[in-house]
């Protein structure tokens, strides 16, 4: 049994948890959808881009993303996070990896 400080730890009630949205992304059709919302509402913003291909791969785990792709988690989380600016290679490599596929239609 640890040995007591003498402090007592208190918590505050009603303490928000920041959301991770990648924690939400529970099936292959929610994770399309999420980046289909991502391409369709914001088609210019390659970073919000990138940062959803980053959460939806931090939902099925970046370790069997990394694996599949063939890059280090530390890169994967680097390029895909919000100062990121992965490749399009790597855009690529990391949809194929999570079963995604990216498609044109008219605009």
């Amino acid at each position: 049994m640890p040995a007591k400080s003498g402090k007592k730890v208190t918590r505050k009630k009603n303490q928000l948890m920041p959301f991770d949205v990648a924690d939400h992304l529970r099936s292959p059709e929610e994770m399309a959808a999420y980046l289909d919302a991502w391409l369709l509402e914001a088609p210019e913003d390659s970073a919000g881009i990138a940062r959803a291909l980053g959460d939806i791969a931090r939902a099925k785990g970046m370790s069997l993303v990394a694996k599949e792709t063939g890059m280090s988690r530390e890169s994967l989380y680097r390029s895909l996070s919000a100062e990121g600016n992965p490749s399009f290679a790597t855009v690529l490599k990391v949809a194929k990896a999570l079963g995604l596929r990216l498609h044109a239609g008219v605009a």
